[in-house]
């Protein structure tokens, strides 16, 4: 059975919205790997809407020596969750599995043997975080407060426990925290 990894770039204030702000801080050999983890133990992504729209044009066609993270991104089959994209042919390996359903998510679990990677999509995260989905919460916490933008979780995001299970820190002061749902007792 798969399981569902998230990977999110946020700001001290959780704002995830169009992480360019992130450039300040350079991408260091650290999170490199951090990501690199997260998605070689990974052989699905899943993508909400907008996010797969950003991706797609911005990734279909960077080649490996370009960025090293293009093979995963476009070999890998992709699953988008959109109640109104009806084709995902411009980005290879694509399919679109219609409006949220936690049950069409469970099955995807199912059916994935390993790791099942997603960044950004926000709605998506918060709609799978309430229904008990998501195993791994990456964050990759900046140092910065923005004060404005889309916020991860924003007011009126329903109650939800995590437990820490890693955490590191890179030299540019970015903070790479792991959660996971918290034990029930």
């Amino acid at each position: 059975m798969g399981t569902i990894s998230v990977h999110e770039f946020v700001s001290l204030d959780g704002v995830f919205e169009n992480p360019s702000w992130t450039a300040d801080y350079g991408f260091t050999e650290g999170m490199g790997r951090a990501i690199a983890r997260m998605t070689e133990s990974s052989s699905a992504i899943l993508l909400g809407r907008t996010t797969y729209q950003m991706f797609a044009p911005a990734w279909s066609t960077r080649t490996a020596a370009e960025d090293p993270g293009a093979p995963f991104f476009n070999d890998t089959p992709k699953y988008v969750v959109s109640s109104t994209l009806t084709s995902a042919e411009e980005w290879q390996n694509s399919t679109v599995l219609g409006a949220y359903d936690p049950q069409a998510i469970r099955k995807l679990k199912e059916e994935v043997a390993d790791g099942i990677y997603i960044s950004g999509s926000g709605t998506l995260v918060r709609a799978l975080l309430a229904d008990g989905l998501v195993d791994e919460l990456n964050l990759l916490v900046y140092p910065v407060v923005l004060g404005s933008g889309a916020r991860l979780f924003p007011d009126g995001t329903r109650r939800t426990s995590l437990a820490l299970t890693g955490q590191e820190r890179f030299e540019n002061g970015v903070m790479h925290l792991t959660y996971a749902p918290a034990a029930t007792s």
